[in-house]
């Protein structure tokens, strides 16, 4: 009976790493055409909008930049010729106007009240946020202070990053199988602890029950379509496939049951503490940075001393030699189907927090940065997942010092193509001679 690792292995790697890049390459081209067609309106489609005028003596400034953030949304904007801005949002609530004073001219700063305002729509569909400006010496962020502040951001992202995408490795490593579906698992982390906070179960109780019911959720998957996709022998692309209609299918489900607004889990968006300098992090973050960490060094020990993970990384190598050695692999990669569906489902809650919001297609956002650390790491190699992760998160982050954050992802894609033009095997991955 043929199995998917039929396919030569370098032959495989190479077609991957093809498809892969063809697909960052969608992604920037996607994100260029993107760009709004006017600087000083943006979220046209939406019925709900904030609005303003600024002004400085009577006069309107131009190219100063407002962001309306707020509800898992975040757009920017920069005024026109006469200073009138618009930004469009998906729904009403509370959000967070913030006028750019790097943006003002020489000499103007918000002289009443701060830069950053809380504002609400709620009876009306609009909302008017103004700011008034004076005379006086700007306070700026050094580059120092603001390098470390991202570079701690990234490092929280690149950690809930890794979760997810050492769950996959394991997955394409034992079975040979890309899963485009990987993002919804990381969504429906999300959406049972939304679930479970609903039903008015406390937080300690909720959270981890949506984890449990993330690895059930992959034990399903499993048992109720790969595996027996695998004792037919279906081929690679084949099984590929089937993982792209099965997200397809199962974020669809998502939007039908939850719709397309954006929930809050509790505690999401409060006020953080500054720690140092310019960084400032909430508890919550701080619980998501030292749970993923004991989180991913609990897998590595799993990996590296426990006989279950040993028989984990052998299959990875060579699932023939492994299975002629008697190791039972239908059992290993159960194993690891839950393992991921449960690091998926954690991944999703502590993204969830990180934008912060619940969305049908949240998973969907980082399926490319997933599959991004996986390859950069080194394909089918956990602890290259987690390097390649963590140096992904950071890039993104700090990519911002020097481009818009709206195309901060773009900028991590295209040092990862970079990359893996001087490394095609990954950082951790092992060479293997083509032909």
């Amino acid at each position: 009976m043929s199995s998917p690792h039929s396919v030569p292995a370098p032959r495989r790697a190479r077609t991957i790493l093809l498809f892969f890049a063809l697909l960052f390459g969608a992604l920037i081209l996607q994100s260029a055409s993107a760009a709004p067609a006017q600087a000083d309106e943006v979220g046209t489609e939406y019925d709900f909008y904030f609005a303003g005028n600024v002004k400085y003596d009577s006069e309107p400034l131009e190219d100063v930049n407002i962001t309306v953030e707020g509800n898992g949304y975040k757009a920017d904007v920069d005024t026109d010729a006469e200073g009138k801005w618009k930004i469009g949002v998906p729904e009403k609530g509370t959000y967070t106007v913030t006028l750019d004073e790097e943006t003002l001219p020489e000499g103007v700063i918000v002289a009443e009240g701060s830069a950053s305002v809380e504002s609400e729509i709620a009876l009306t569909n609009s909302k008017i946020v103004n700011y008034f400006l004076g005379e006086g010496v700007r306070e700026t962020t050094s580059f120092f202070d603001q390098f470390v502040e991202r570079t701690v951001n990234g490092l929280n992202f690149g950690l809930l990053l890794a979760l997810a995408a050492v769950g996959a490795s394991l997955v394409f490593g034992t079975t040979g199988l890309s899963n485009f579906a990987h993002g919804e698992m990381v969504t429906f982390g999300a959406v049972m602890a939304l679930m479970f906070t609903n039903l008015q179960l406390p937080l300690w109780a909720a959270l981890p029950a949506a984890v449990v019911m993330s690895g059930v959720f992959g034990y399903v998957l499993d048992t109720g379509l790969w595996r027996p996709l695998r004792r037919k022998g279906i081929g690679i692309v084949q099984v590929m496939i089937v993982s792209i209609g099965l997200s397809l299918l199962i974020r669809y489900v998502y939007l039908y049951f939850i719709g397309g607004g954006t929930y809050q889990l509790p505690g999401a968006g409060e006020a953080g503490i500054n720690l140092f300098g310019s960084v400032t992090l909430s508890i919550t973050d701080m619980i998501s940075m030292a749970t993923s960490a004991v989180v991913l060094l609990a897998m590595a020990w799993w990996l590296v001393r426990t006989r279950t993970g040993k028989a984990t990384r052998a299959i990875s190598d060579n699932p023939s030699l492994a299975a002629a050695s008697g190791i039972d692999v239908d059992r290993v990669v159960r194993i690891v189907w839950i393992l991921a569906g449960a690091l998926a489902g954690l991944a999703g809650i502590l993204w969830a927090y990180f934008r912060p919001g619940i969305k049908w297609d949240m998973g969907t956002q980082i399926l490319l940065l997933v599959f991004g650390a996986i390859v950069l790491g080194g394909l089918g190699t956990a602890f290259g997942a987690l390097l390649g992760s963590l140096i992904v998160g950071l890039l993104v982050e700090l990519s911002t010092l020097w481009i818009p954050s709206d195309i901060k992802y773009v900028g991590a894609l295209v040092v990862l193509i970079g990359v893996l033009l001087v490394k095609p095997q990954g950082l951790l991955g092992r060479k293997e001679r083509i032909g």
